[in-house]
């Protein structure tokens, strides 16, 4: 059911699914960090996407870039992060670079 234009893209989709997975790592942390640091990467990993979709509806195209350069911060804390989160070992490696590349991946 695509009834909005940015559901058919596939930055979009992935953007939304990205999201998904940070969320449930962020899950994971320890308590003292489920206000901090949680908090903060649940609310940067869902403003990918809604980013995404926010410039898709109805703008002109600096709009457009706008938001989607919106997105690409938010994509870059979530990496910050995602480091934080390694560094401090709330992270194992594997998942750490399989998340950095999807990020990598989001950017391009």
């Amino acid at each position: 059911m695509d009834m909005f234009k940015f559901e058919k893209l596939i930055i979009w989709q992935k953007a939304m699914d990205f999201g998904e997975v940070v969320n449930q790592i962020a899950l994971s942390f320890p308590d003292r960090e489920k206000i901090n640091l949680a908090s903060q990467i649940y609310r940067a990993a869902d403003s990918i996407a809604l980013n995404i979709s926010e410039g898709f509806i109805g703008q002109s195209n600096p709009e457009q870039s706008k938001f989607i350069g919106y997105s690409f911060r938010s994509l870059a804390e979530v990496v910050t992060f995602l480091f934080k989160a390694k560094r401090r070992q709330y992270s194992k490696e594997k998942k750490f670079v399989e998340l950095y590349v999807e990020s990598y991946y989001l950017m391009t």
